[in-house]
């Protein structure tokens, strides 16, 4: 099979490798695509974070069971499937908790064993599902290892209907947190650089959206008459957590999603005061914001907008990886099928009849899951 495995800084190979095993507790999934995030251009471009080269990379992918090991019983060959990624040992406390992402020995398909940009990937059946009666296409849950990240970061918020957030940040998973912060019944105010990411978080569903440029967040609060419990940082730049420190008022929650580049200075004092909420996310939980991705991403027809065209294995650096590290791929999500030669158009529509199929989550095990 053709697979992209990263080797070092700056070093992707396309190579042959051969098809993966799957274990006793595993399925083989052939890949139909895998998405690229911000995650694997680091990788590439800045040097070891999470990544034990060498390895295939590529976390958020979907395709069709080919074998099942010797003790999966849930799960067939032919069935369509999502997977997690993110492997969890079970037995640890905060997976008795239900907060598998903070396994003590979590690791990442993609990142810590070989992931999706390939032919084949073998992985746990456990982070597997079945989502064979979606009616959703395969280049539409190629989204949903993203959106499942937005869902627990909005989980975790605690953001509901009737309530105001705000994000900071449209980019991949800024534009997934502003849709699935949007679905709670919240209204939404979305802060950007670039206008076209703006014009997409209104059709995700942001009640307004501001170019940052040329407008202050706490100006763009007022303009909007919105008064905001969440704040969601997404931008993990010292401007945009500055922005929304100043313009969050007592009592407010704020939930930084990205990373800060850079340790902030952080007015301590003042969160005592003004009784700030700080929520960490990372991550997803499987079994709760899996199946909720996939039901967020059925309740809009047309997915294209968000990610428009699929390329090959052989573009993954010069179409994805290089974009992302220079902040400006022009579309917020890139697919990649290991299957074609040229690029072609993703096919998102599903068939009304069908859409939503997966049951929403009501699982509360998680009070607490954006990397993998």
């Amino acid at each position: 099979m053709r697979a992209a495995v990263l080797h070092a800084v700056g070093d992707l190979r396309v190579e042959d490798r051969p098809i993966p095993s799957p274990g006793a507790d595993e399925v083989l999934i052939r890949v139909a695509v895998c998405g690229v995030c911000g995650s694997d251009a680091t990788e590439f471009g800045r040097g070891k974070v999470l990544a034990e080269p060498p390895v295939v990379l590529g976390h958020e992918f979907v395709g069709t069971v080919e074998a099942v090991g010797s003790a999966v019983t849930d799960l067939s060959p032919g069935a369509t499937v999502v997977c997690g990624a993110g492997v969890s040992c079970g037995d640890c406390g905060p997976c008795r908790a239900g907060r598998t992402n903070l396994c003590r020995t979590y690791r990442t398909l993609g990142f810590h064993l070989d992931g999706g940009l390939a032919g084949y990937v073998a992985a746990p059946a456990a982070i597997v599902l079945d989502v064979s009666a979606s009616g959703l296409s395969t280049d539409t849950l190629g989204l949903a290892q993203p959106m499942a990240i937005a869902v627990h970061a909005v989980r975790r918020s605690g953001l509901r209907a009737g309530q105001d957030a705000v994000v900071v940040g449209a980019g991949g998973i800024g534009a997934f947190i502003a849709f699935a912060a949007a679905s709670t019944g919240a209204r939404v105010l979305v802060l950007d650089r670039n206008d076209d990411r703006l014009d997409l978080a209104r059709r995700l569903g942001a009640f307004a959206a501001r170019n940052a440029r040329s407008t202050d967040l706490s100006v763009a609060i007022e303009d909007a008459a919105l008064e905001p419990e969440v704040f969601f940082e997404v931008s993990g730049t010292a401007e945009g957590l500055a922005q929304v420190l100043g313009a969050a008022r007592p009592g407010a929650t704020i939930v930084p999603v990205g990373i800060q580049r850079e340790d902030p200075t952080l007015p301590l004092g003042s969160f005592t005061l003004r009784e700030f909420t700080i929520v960490g996310t990372v991550a997803h939980v499987f079994r709760d914001d899996i199946p909720e991705a996939v039901r967020l991403l059925a309740t809009r027809a047309d997915w294209a907008d968000v990610a428009a065209t699929v390329v090959p294995l052989e573009d993954v650096e010069q179409a994805a990886l290089r974009p992302l590290l220079a902040s400006g791929p022009r579309q917020i999500k890139t697919l990649v099928d290991p299957w074609i030669d040229e690029p072609r158009p993703a096919a998102h529509r599903a068939a009304e009849s069908a859409r939503p199929s997966i049951a929403r989550s009501t699982s509360t095990a998680d009070a607490g899951g954006p990397a993998a």
